[in-house]
């Protein structure tokens, strides 16, 4: 009953934020030597009556992520007084080239890349994608179509759920596509704003991949039609800043990855593994917070 009462207040207390949430459209440059962008942040609670979830929105990441960074706390009831880690640090997926947009699935977050003034740019939100039985799928795709205030129209799968449905729902505080939407290649797929911001973060749409309501006129507005797509799931992350060595992992209940192999595998393959502390690897591998931790060997 607590948290029933809970989650009602959510959505007066969201419009009451919101005003005060901050541009979570950052623009990070990168490059070969550069691939961990952002920095972490701490946040200390001092009202018991806040919780992760709020903070999540607030500072621009997902609910997973606030989550692992912070094992030990309640996401409802942390308590108070007590630090909050904030994950507001991510290490670029592994591209062949950094072009467009790139979704990695197992962090649910968005990347997308652009040059601006012969200057390599990221800009980097999170998101909430399929729940199981209706996976994002993985692949190369393309934005195709772009749409401010679209009408959802409720496809068959859906309705045979929710028969109560109607055909189409209209642009307004009831649509699940929020204010903006991009429909991809595959054309059952759509990045689309929400109206339920606490599923951001989580394996709740139908395939369909949603941002926060603030942050999706954002990226709507930088990404034009014919933007490449890449869907990934990348699990394990390594990256470079200031000749340190990171790595990044996030936890997949239903992945069967083995990470330590992953974890070596990716290593060897950059011919980094004789430049790490193995006691840092395997704390990083254990411990799987979703957030960059140095593994680099001291003196290195």
């Amino acid at each position: 009953m607590q948290k029933q009462k809970f989650f009602s207040a959510l959505p007066l207390l969201f419009l009451i934020l919101l005003p005060l949430l901050p541009a979570h459209a950052q623009e990070y440059p990168f490059g070969p030597d550069a691939t961990v962008i952002g920095t972490l942040r701490t946040y200390r609670i001092t009202n018991e009556k806040e919780s992760l979830i709020e903070l999540a929105r607030e500072f621009g990441v997902g609910y997973n992520e606030i989550v692992d960074a912070n094992p030990d706390l309640d996401p409802f009831i942390p308590g108070a007084p007590v630090t909050v880690t904030i994950p507001s640090a991510w290490i670029l997926p592994e591209m062949k080239t950094y072009e467009g947009l790139v979704i990695n699935l197992s962090e649910m977050r968005l990347y997308y890349f652009y040059t601006k003034r012969n200057e390599h740019l990221a800009m980097t939100f999170p998101i909430g994608i399929g729940s199981e039985g209706h996976a994002t799928p993985v692949g190369n795709f393309s934005i195709v179509q772009k749409t401010v205030n679209p009408s959802w129209y409720v496809p068959e799968s859906i309705k045979r759920e929710y028969p109560e449905l109607p055909d189409v729902v209209p642009p307004g505080p009831d649509n699940p596509l929020g204010t903006h939407a991009l429909r991809l290649s595959l054309r059952s797929i759509l990045i689309h704003g929400t109206n339920r911001p606490f599923a951001i973060g989580r394996r709740a749409s139908h395939g369909c991949i949603r941002l926060y309501p603030e942050d999706i006129p954002k990226l709507f507005d930088a990404v034009p039609s014919g933007t490449p797509i890449a869907i990934v799931r990348q699990p394990i992350k390594l990256g470079m800043r200031k000749g340190r060595i990171h790595i990044e992992v996030h936890y997949e209940e239903e992945s069967e990855t083995n990470y330590f192999i992953e974890a070596m595998q990716l290593l060897k393959k950059k011919d980094l593994f004789d430049a790490i502390d193995v006691e840092k690897l395997y704390r990083a591998l254990s411990e799987r917070k979703g957030i960059p931790a140095d593994i680099s060997k001291e003196g290195e």
